[in-house]
């Protein structure tokens, strides 16, 4: 196991009617800017919740963060913030939401061009306070200092970490979920699915403990996943959900861990070329990149096979990898997720071409030993 340190810093609110509970997080003397997305969360009555709780407050309103939040319309906000002397922001929708709020978060306190921090990795050094209220099980957001943003001007997409962004609460009461699109439900499957392979299919260190929570992860979110889609109003079904999507990237699991990421990189290029959904792009990839390195990741796929799939453990390890990634892949597709880049009308060897250049250029490498170049990457795509 390798060293590690941890730090969970947000206080989680979860359950039945506890959107009100806002009120008594965020002092008075605070200026909020509530941010949202396109609109939902006025359809499925989160919206007046959130304003009735908050009706003592001074809040003032940012709607139509995009899905894949726009750097453009993020320092929109940013204006905002900085010309009404906001001090504390209130992301209330998904995961796009609150990872546009964190980059607000940081963009309006940020000395320089706030493309730095995205583009070159700058430090972050103040932020303004951001909590959230999260109707969407998918990025684990609500839990984590990570975001994603991304820059339509040059159709790229890049990922941002810093403790300064951590949520200081964030509430989470399943049954906002629902009346989310079956479409949006099976995305988020997909990603918590993904992001806890990320951090579980990878070359052994050692991590009995944490492999197991992985696993155990994985074995809920596919039985509740399938009830959610059955009876999409099914509470304990639309908790479990919810809490492996927090818990699958909330970093807990992963301690000590080495992790891969480049399933994400490579479905994150994907999101910004051609735009697909992020799940869309994770249920292309990530079969791909097992198969692309199977070698690194035998023993773990190997022993997923046995303990998730049923698989006998006594068959050689290299077929049992094998039967992970196909039942993967036939679990992406039985709720709904191709699998393929041609199902959504893109042309792998377009795609594998101009992506692959794009890493080349930023002398990118990936995956947990680093031996994913832009050479492998053209490799996984063209296998799309």
């Amino acid at each position: 196991m390798n060293n590690f340190e941890f730090m969970a810093p947000t206080k989680l609110i979860f359950g039945k009617d506890t959107i009100k509970r806002v009120k008594d997080e965020i002092p008075k003397d605070k200026k909020i800017l509530m941010t949202y997305g396109g609109g939902s969360i006025r359809k499925n009555g989160v919206y007046k919740q959130v304003m009735e709780a908050l009706s003592e407050h001074n809040v003032v309103e940012f709607g139509g963060i995009e899905p894949n939040p726009k750097y453009e319309t993020l320092m929109k906000a940013v204006e905002i913030v900085k010309n009404e002397n906001i001090d504390f922001l209130l992301a209330v929708g998904g995961g796009s939401t609150l990872d546009g709020t964190k980059f607000i978060a940081a963009a309006s306190k940020f000395e320089g061009d706030p493309w730095d921090i995205l583009i070159k990795g700058a430090e972050i050094k103040d932020a303004i306070p951001l909590a959230d209220i999260i109707t969407l099980p998918a990025t684990g957001s609500e839990m984590n200092c990570g975001a994603v943003i991304s820059r339509l001007s040059t159709n790229e997409k890049f990922p941002f970490m810093s403790p300064l962004v951590y949520p200081k609460f964030s509430i989470i009461d399943p049954t906002t979920t629902y009346s989310l699109p079956e479409k949006q439900t099976v995305n988020g499957i997909v990603d918590t699915y993904v992001h806890t392979m990320e951090q579980y299919a990878t070359c052994e260190v050692n991590t009995p403990l944490q492999d197991e929570w992985m696993l155990g992860l994985i074995k809920t979110l596919m039985v509740e996943g399938k009830k959610v889609l059955k009876n999409p109003n099914d509470y304990e079904a639309r908790a479990n959900v919810f809490w492996c999507a927090t818990c699958g990237l909330n970093y807990w699991m992963s301690l000590g861990c080495v992790q891969d990421w480049s399933t994400h990189m490579i479905g994150h290029e994907l999101t910004a070329l051609y735009g697909i959904d992020h799940g869309e792009s994770l249920a292309v990839v990530l079969p791909r990149v097992w198969k692309n390195r199977k070698c690194d990741k035998m023993r773990k796929l190997a022993k997923m096979a046995v303990e998730i799939f049923g698989a006998n453990e006594f068959l050689p390890k290299n077929i049992l990898a094998d039967i992970t990634i196909k039942k993967t892949k036939k679990f992406f597709e039985s709720i709904g997720r191709r699998t393929k880049l041609a199902d959504y009308g893109i042309d792998r060897a377009d795609a594998a071409k101009k992506i692959s250049e794009r890493f080349r250029q930023r002398g990118t490498v990936l995956g947990e030993k680093c031996n994913i170049g832009p050479d492998e990457v053209y490799e996984i795509l063209m296998h799309c």
